[in-house]
């Protein structure tokens, strides 16, 4: 297979179904968001593959690239609705019991965190950011497209999904939190 075509884009790009779209769309900046987080993600599964103590996360973080890619599928071809997704809604309900899960291994906090502690925690940082711009870029896109509520939905639940695992690792290294130094008691 051929990575390129040999006659030159022109700043267009193919969707799924075969409609010409501009690459600064809302729909390919959608898709490319996502597979530039599942790049990201990548990178965090690099760092955590040969440390047993996250096999879990490691595993869990494995299925949420397919996950993406299926999103980024979905997203990228126009006839996409409820009932022909290829993402899979369960999904949903698997990352919600996760973080309920890691909320509970890491030690309770009434303030915000600033990013940071260890390279990983760091690293799920910047996938949580890159989650939250996917989910502005979702909501953009939805104002002039069909966007189905399970991919938005599992979206917002993976932000919160990063910024959990990113305390349990700072936890599980023994990396110490940094309190945000002005900010008031705001987790009740």
């Amino acid at each position: 297979m051929k990575l390129y075509t040999g006659i030159g884009d022109k700043g267009m790009t193919k969707l799924i179904g075969g409609d010409y779209v501009s690459k600064d769309s809302d729909r390919v900046k959608t898709y490319g968001t996502i597979d530039e987080l599942n790049t990201y993600i990548g990178l965090v599964v690099s760092k955590l593959s040969s440390k047993d103590s996250f096999k879990d996360i490691t595993n869990e973080l494995l299925h949420i690239q397919s996950c993406l890619f299926d999103l980024g599928t979905d997203i990228a071809n126009p006839n996409t609705n409820s009932s022909n997704l290829r993402f899979n809604k369960e999904n949903i309900k698997w990352l919600e019991h996760l973080i309920d899960k890691y909320q509970t291994e890491a030690p309770e906090i009434k303030r915000f965190i600033l990013p940071g502690g260890s390279e990983v925690s760091s690293l799920l940082q910047i996938c949580r950011t890159v989650t939250r711009r996917a989910e502005r870029n979702l909501v953009t896109l939805s104002w002039c497209a069909d966007v189905p509520n399970q991919i938005e939905v599992f979206i917002n639940r993976l932000s919160d999904y990063f910024y959990a695992i990113a305390r349990v690792t700072n936890y599980r290294l023994g990396v110490k939190e940094y309190f945000y130094e002005n900010g008031n008691e705001v987790f009740h």
